[in-house]
């Protein structure tokens, strides 16, 4: 059924954008249950959105959009696999079987699959994380399919030139066709294989969501939800994986501060500024209950990166307010995570924790000795920091140029006019 309610061509491509990127996992999650064929589910959805743009514009915005590009999915591919006068037994097969789930009103009900999952959209991200592929080809393709982001948003979260991505994508489906070995879903004995990259692109998908780096928001908590979801699902799944828990502490914790992180105008909102009465205090439950459960798991082993960062936002999660904050301890946690990871965006965090522990005197030199590492050439946050400790340190017009150096860099409008504010209040501040 669709709606009559009247929309400007702008405001529905918008809609229909934010619909897809929710939507197409699930619809080539669901696709691929049934065709067990990455390129032709892909192709179904695609076909899908453009009978979308067609229809829509029309007809209105369907009651149920999801549902309808679901259906619209299923019966393009039943009309492509019955197309011309000669099909194989293998289409003909095909065909039938998007048939019979066109007619299944519960998708699960007709999964004949050996299905361990029990989730379309982690169903998918287990098949995409083919061992054929390298560990980097595995999060590109799955953040590409399942987390909706452009190449774009993949290289801003890996720190890498767009071309890159793009290529690691190509590179990975043709791996996979050489190989000849279809994706298909493992069995639980080969899930612990694809874990790792499961759940590095659980934690990219959420961070992308907890700070978006383009569109018009500071943050995407649909996103933050879909990955949260996930990781739950995935705990019930390996509920004896210490870094499946932690990532799910970790990701509860900081998804507690969504609702605070931005003001009444979409404005952002820093950690020290934030009404902690805004908390959810269930997601906080839910972290710290989370984070037990993984160093129980882990037992004698010494904690991973997901556990490192889940016990960082558990400090800010137990201080009553910013001035309790137990900095010196977030620091430390740092300087292991630091020394597990070799990261220079870890490097920064840690010498913005030290800035917050011992004053940012102590921090300047460290934030200056990143400005060499090529990593970080075009990231806005290693500016942004210098910025910020030479306003505290009322170094007025330096901080205003590291300022406007890291607007510059900014690809989220939100947080591009903030940092433009800031480098403003310090040029009136140099000229008072």
């Amino acid at each position: 059924m669709l709606s009559s309610a009247p929309m400007d061509t702008a405001a529905l491509h918008r809609t229909i954008e934010t619909l897809w990127r929710d939507e197409v996992p699930k619809i080539i999650g669901g696709l691929m249950r049934v065709v067990r064929d990455l390129d032709l589910a892909e192709e179904l959805a695609q076909d899908a959105l453009v009978a979308a743009l067609e229809r829509w514009p029309r007809d209105g915005l369907p009651d149920n959009p999801g549902a309808w590009l679901m259906t619209t999915a299923r019966n393009r591919g039943i009309d492509r696999l019955r197309r011309g006068q000669r099909l194989d037994a293998h289409h003909a097969e095909l065909a039938r079987e998007i048939e019979q789930a066109q007619r299944e009103s519960d998708a699960r009900a007709q999964d004949t699959l050996d299905d361990v999952i029990g989730d379309d959209v982690l169903r998918l991200m287990f098949v995409a994380c083919h061992p054929a592929l390298t560990l980097e080809s595995q999060v590109a393709l799955t953040l590409r399919l399942v987390g909706g982001l452009t190449t774009d948003e993949i290289a801003r979260a890996f720190l890498v030139p767009e071309a890159t991505i793009a290529q690691r994508i190509v590179r990975a489906k043709k791996t996979i066709a050489n190989a000849g070995t279809p994706f298909e879903v493992p069995q639980r004995a080969d899930l612990p294989a694809r874990l790792s990259a499961v759940l590095h692109v659980l934690y990219l998908v959420f961070n992308e969501g907890h700070a978006a780096s383009s569109g018009d928001d500071w943050a995407r908590p649909d996103l933050c939800a879909d990955a949260l979801r996930l990781a739950r699902v995935l705990a019930t799944l390996m509920p004896r994986e210490a870094d499946v828990h932690a990532l799910l502490a970790l990701m509860a914790l900081q998804a507690s501060r969504l609702a605070a992180r931005t003001d009444a105008n979409g404005r952002p909102v820093l950690l020290p500024d934030q009404d902690r009465t805004r908390w959810d205090r269930g997601l906080i439950d839910t972290g710290l209950a989370s984070l037990a459960r993984a160093r129980t798991a882990r037992g004698p082993a010494p904690p991973g990166g997901y556990e490192l960062q889940a016990a960082i936002a558990a400090c800010h999660a137990r201080a009553s307010g910013a001035g309790e904050t137990d900095w010196a301890r977030i620091a430390a946690l740092y300087g292991h995570l630091l020394a597990l990871t070799g990261s220079p965006v870890v490097a920064l965090n840690r010498a913005v924790a030290i800035g917050m522990a011992a004053g940012p005197a102590a921090a300047l030199p460290l934030v200056d000795a990143l400005a060499d590492d090529d990593t970080l050439a075009g990231y806005h946050l290693l500016p942004g920091v210098r910025g910020d400790l030479l306003a505290k340190l009322g170094r007025h017009a330096e901080a205003a140029d590291a300022f406007e150096r890291a607007a510059s860099l900014a690809r989220n409008p939100r947080e591009r006019d903030w940092l433009g504010t800031r480098a403003t209040e310090c040029r009136t501040k140099e000229s008072a």
